[in-house]
C-alpha cells in the first residue's frame, strides 16, 4: 500500500459540499461540469463503448459524469432497474427497441439510454446472482463485494466508484470511538476486496484508490472531536503498488495555519496523474488541464 502524505487544496474554510466538487472535478473554481473520472472516461474511448463506468451508490456522483458516457449507477443490485413515474410508464415501456418509426437525433438519444439501462440492468442482475461472497469484508463491505462480483464477471467497465455512505465520517463530537469503529470496517472491508481480487485472479489488474473530500485540523473541538480541515492522506492499494510514504509528512506542530489547518504538501491532483499517466498510461493533462507531479508508485513486473 502506497499513502501519499499531505494531500489537500488551498482553502479549507469553505463548505462540505465545496470540498467535494473540487475533489470530484480536479478542477477548483472552474465551474467545471464533468467529473475527473468521467473526463478520464472520455479521453480513454469512445462514446459508443458501453458499460465503461459504474457507480455504486443511491445517487451519481460528480466525479463520473460524463460529456460522452452514460455511467451505470445502482445501489442494489438485485433492484437494479430502469424506474420512472406511473405517468411515464407507457412512455418507457415504447422507448426502447423502437425502430419502427422515424426518429430523430433526441428520440434515438432516448432509445439508446433506454437501451443501454435495460441490458446493464441485466448485466448486473446476472453477475450477482452468479457470485458467491468466500472472503470476509467485515461488518460493512461499502459495496467492495458488489464491485468483485462484476470483476468478476468480466464486464467490460473499467472504472469503477463507491463511497462510505451517509456521510459517515463527517464527526465532530466524541469522535475517537467513533472513528475507531469506522476504520475499522473500511479497512476490513478493503481487506476483503483485496483477498477477493487475489482468489478470483484479478489482483494484479486493479487498483484501488482510497480518498476524502476533506481532511482534519489538528487540535479537538470543544465537543471532543476535529472539524474539516485542507490535508490528509491518500491511499493507493494494489499487489502492483510498491508500498511506502510518498510526499512530505506535513508538520503536526509547526505547519499549522492560523486556522489550525495542516499546510498541505502535495496537490491531491499528482495523485490523480499518478494514476492516470502511470496506472492506466493515459495522458493526465487533458484530463487535469495541467501537468502535475507523480509519483513511481507501481511495479509494472507484478
Amino acid at each position: 500500500m502506497a499513502i501519499v502524505h499531505g494531500c489537500g487544496y488551498d482553502n479549507p474554510s469553505f463548505s462540505h459540499f465545496t470540498s467535494m466538487a473540487y475533489m470530484h472535478t480536479a478542477a477548483p473554481n472552474s465551474g467545471e461540469e464533468y467529473g475527473w473520472l468521467g473526463r478520464l472516461a472520455d479521453q480513454m474511448v469512445p462514446s459508443s463503448y458501453k458499460n465503461f463506468i459504474i457507480n455504486i451508490d443511491k445517487t451519481q456522483s460528480l466525479a463520473v459524469k460524463s460529456k460522452n458516457h452514460v455511467p451505470i449507477v445502482f445501489d442494489n443490485p438485485e433492484r437494479y432497474q430502469r424506474e420512472g413515474f406511473y405517468a411515464q410508464k407507457n412512455i418507457l415501456d415504447t422507448t426502447t427497441n423502437n425502430n419502427k418509426i422515424e426518429i430523430n437525433s433526441s428520440k434515438k438519444f432516448l432509445n439508446d439510454i433506454a437501451n443501454s439501462a435495460n441490458e446493464s440492468s441485466n448485466l448486473i442482475s446476472d453477475a450477482w446472482s452468479k457470485y458467491e461472497r468466500k472472503v470476509d469484508y467485515g461488518i460493512a463491505p461499502t459495496d467492495l463485494d458488489k464491485i468483485a462480483a462484476l470483476i468478476e464477471s468480466d464486464l467490460p467497465t473499467k472504472l469503477y466508484y463507491t463511497a462510505f455512505r451517509d456521510n459517515a465520517f463527517d464527526t465532530h463530537v466524541h469522535q475517537n470511538n467513533l472513528h475507531t469503529r469506522l476504520l475499522t470496517y473500511a479497512s476490513d472491508a478493503i481487506r476483503g476486496f483485496m483477498s477477493d481480487l487475489e482468489r478470483i485472479g484479478r489482483s494484479n489488474d486493479v487498483v484501488l484508490l482510497v480518498m476524502t473530500e476533506f481532511g482534519r485540523r489538528v487540535p479537538e473541538n470543544t465537543s471532543l472531536g476535529t472539524d474539516h480541515g485542507s490535508a490528509g492522506p491518500m491511499f493507493v492499494i494494489g499487489s502492483s503498488v510498491k508500498g511506502g510514504h510518498y510526499g512530505e509528512i506535513p508538520d503536526l506542530v509547526n505547519g499549522l495555519d492560523e486556522g489550525d489547518n495542516l499546510k498541505y504538501t502535495t496537490d491531491f491532483r499528482s495523485v490523480y496523474a499518478t494514476l492516470i499517466d502511470r496506472w492506466l498510461e493515459v495522458d493526465s493533462k487533458n484530463i487535469l488541464r495541467k501537468n502535475f507531479q507523480t509519483f513511481d508508485i507501481f511495479d509494472r513486473t507484478v
